[in-house]
């Protein structure tokens, strides 16, 4: 329970780290929101529970091939944004778009030998 926990508190922490940096200066926030931290800890957090080389190559690759369809969203929010969305609606524009990426990249991906 305490690794958990100490797992969750990391995780946590780095989040709130984005978003304090991006009040001071929303480019370099934007650059540590970039950073595959979350990646990294999560494969980190996997290795120490599993050792298992397989299934560690399989998250990695599986975390590339869903990065790609989370791209749009930062485009279309800004845009969004720039036309006088709401903030709100912007993001749940964003998401929606994203999700239904998602589900095409599960649908499409298999078809093109993709194990995701």
């Amino acid at each position: 329970m305490a690794y958990l926990i100490i797992k969750a508190l990391l995780s946590g922490a780095i989040i709130a780290a984005v978003s304090e940096i991006a009040k001071r200066n929303p480019g370099f926030g934007a650059l540590v929101a970039s950073l595959p931290l979350v990646s990294i800890l999560g494969m980190i957090w996997l290795w120490r529970d599993t050792g298992d080389a397989q299934r560690m190559a399989a998250h990695a690759e599986a975390t590339f091939w869903f990065v790609l369809p989370s791209l749009p969203m930062f485009l279309l929010i800004p845009a969004l944004l720039r036309r006088g969305t709401p903030f709100w609606a912007a993001l749940a524009m964003g998401c929606a778009m994203t999700i239904g990426l998602y589900f095409a990249m599960t649908w499409i991906g298999p078809k093109f030998g993709l194990k995701l």
